[in-house]
């Protein structure tokens, strides 16, 4: 806006508040998940190393497979990590926002590569399925114990992200490793059956049923990911809900140029413009602030202030400013 209408409207800026306003107490800041991820790449890494060796003393492609298919695992917690730590950098002169959109872009490479991974499985499947192997029955003791390893590291790194749920990053870290568990828990029991019954058309069914498990659950973090990449409005806000709110506080008669997305995967931003006479403009921001972090967890809110005055004279033109009548 050109300083001739600044008696006109007022730009305010409110970042990222965590304090309690009216008595509300909040405490949404992101829970730190560094001992988890450096736990969970350790256990994960030493899995690999394990599974790879046995794999090729037995000379068990199926453990190879899956020991490929781990190390896609902990390139996953590390884009995952990076993702995580990149929302602590500080913004600059050339990152106004910083990096909160790198937990985005983890969830999205993450989803991408599990969905790489169980296109693997899925083909390699297929491949046994036509060629049997009928030496796989007396591998499958040593398949069952090194699968088993793979429940226990695999579950207990999903079980050192449960809490991190709202975060799509660390929910994506979380469905990564308990899908994981499940492939190692179908492996055990298709090497037990395979090796009491000689059931070696087993092996590759039950990786296709997991295989289709895995992609349905993955399917909606790959979507949600992509959207919020495009700055798509997350899933918890409804924006006609929070129209209606803005519209609802005291002294505001019309709401435009308003615009909901995600900064990072557990930070969302709202900009607008509110038509208002109302003589008390601190308060009916610290009101809009209050009522939208609330309702809606929106703790970055960029709200101008206009008058009917201004409003009527000056319309706004996405990306060409303000034009007079």
């Amino acid at each position: 806006m050109s300083d001739d209408h600044d008696h006109n409207h007022t730009p305010v800026h409110t970042h990222d508040h965590g304090h309690s306003h009216g008595g509300h107490a909040h405490s949404h800041a992101p829970a730190n998940f560094n001992r988890a991820f450096a736990v969970g790449i350790a256990l994960n890494t030493g899995f690999v190393a394990i599974e790879a060796f046995y794999g090729w003393q037995i000379n068990s492609l199926a453990l190879l497979a899956d020991a490929g298919h781990n190390l896609s695992d902990v390139a996953g917690l590390v884009l995952a990590w990076a993702g995580s730590l990149a929302v602590g950098l500080k913004p600059d002169a050339r990152h106004t926002y910083g990096f909160k959109r790198a937990t985005i872009l983890a969830a999205f490479a993450n989803a991408l590569l599990l969905l790489l991974a169980m296109g693997g499985l899925t083909w390699e499947a297929v491949g046994r399925l036509s060629a049997p192997q009928a030496a796989l029955q007396a591998q499958g003791g040593i398949i069952m114990a090194v699968a088993g390893i793979g429940i226990v590291v695999n579950a207990v790194t999903a079980w050192l992200f449960m809490r991190g749920g709202d975060d799509l990053n660390i929910r994506g870290a979380f469905l990564h490793m308990a899908a994981d568990a499940l492939v190692s828990a179908g492996v055990v029991v298709a090497g037990g059956l395979t090796l009491w019954l000689g059931w070696v058309w087993l092996d590759p069914v039950v990786s296709l049923i997991i295989a289709a498990v895995i992609l349905w659950s993955t399917w909606s973090l790959f979507t949600q990911s992509l959207h919020l990449l495009f700055d798509g409005v997350p899933a918890s806000v409804d924006v006609q809900q929070v129209r209606a709110l803005l519209l609802g506080l005291p002294g505001v008669a019309d709401v435009h140029d308003l615009h909901v997305w995600a900064m990072g995967t557990s930070h969302i931003a709202l900009t607008a413009h509110l038509v208002t006479q109302a003589s008390d403009t601190g308060a009916l921001l610290r009101s809009a602030e209050e009522e939208l972090h609330e309702h809606f967890e929106i703790r970055h809110v960029t709200l101008q202030l206009e008058t009917p005055a201004y409003a009527a004279v000056c319309g706004l033109r996405p990306g060409l400013g303000c034009q007079s009548s």
